[in-house]
């Protein structure tokens, strides 16, 4: 990886263009995650673990350019992309925007220059779980059935009661990554992506071109990078 940068830094200076870096990573594991419980969109923090696994991942985009990054409104993806970028090499400190908020704005373009722009959007929220949100998996499925909670959570388009599906994720999801995402990387910007398991396949499952048997299949450790190349309209895993 570090071979690669520096040709990536070569080729930059001389005017050639690679291609843009797209970096997605699964906030680490949150305290709910470890007691097996319905997260969903409760703005539940990291635990010990998942803030070690945050700072694992973070050692391995460590060296790899990044010129903005975006998150989701909940906690545990925002601690997971400030730990991931605690010790970046480029030593920028990741500033989150309020765009509708006017007391934010940095008024030294000096002190600018050494900020990471944060962008904050509910579109790349964790699935919503509705009224299994809070409830623990294993008294889930022995009041509904296993079958029962198997469905709500590996079916495509199948909600919980009062919640999305995955495919209702998508359809937020993906539309925001196209809009608000992919013309940072077709200027030619590097973009890390710090969000959740059912938010980060709704992409992965377009960049990937994956069938919706394909990506309830899927699964996004927590805390580990996924690296892609975008150049002129097409994907490619790295």
């Amino acid at each position: 990886m570090v071979v690669e940068n520096a040709f990536l830094g070569y080729a930059k200076s001389k005017g050639i263009h690679m291609g843009s870096k797209l970096i997605l990573m699964r906030h680490g594991r949150s305290a709910w995650n470890g007691q097996n419980l319905f997260t969903g969109w409760v703005d539940i923090p990291l635990d010990e673990l998942g803030i070690q696994e945050s700072l694992e991942g973070g050692k391995k985009i460590r060296n790899e350019p990044i010129d903005v990054a975006f998150t989701s409104t909940l906690n545990r993806a925002q601690m997971t992309l400030v730990l991931a970028l605690l010790h970046h090499s480029s030593k920028k400190v990741p500033v989150f925007l309020h765009p509708e908020e006017p007391w934010s704005k940095i008024h030294s373009q000096e002190t600018l220059a050494t900020t990471l722009p944060v962008h904050i959007a509910s579109e790349l929220n964790e699935r919503m779980y509705g009224k299994l949100q809070g409830m623990n998996k294993a008294e889930m499925a022995d009041k509904f059935g296993a079958e029962q909670v198997q469905k709500w959570r590996r079916s495509f388009d199948v909600c919980p009661p009062e919640g999305e599906s995955l495919k209702n994720t998508c359809e937020r999801a993906w539309p925001y990554f196209q809009n608000k995402i992919v013309p940072h990387l077709e200027r030619g910007e590097n973009v890390f992506i710090a969000a959740h398991g059912n938010s980060l396949r709704a992409i992965v499952m377009h960049l990937d071109k994956l069938s919706s048997e394909e990506i309830v299949k899927l699964e996004i450790a927590t805390g580990e990078p996924l690296f892609y190349t975008y150049e002129k309209g097409s994907w490619r895993k790295s």
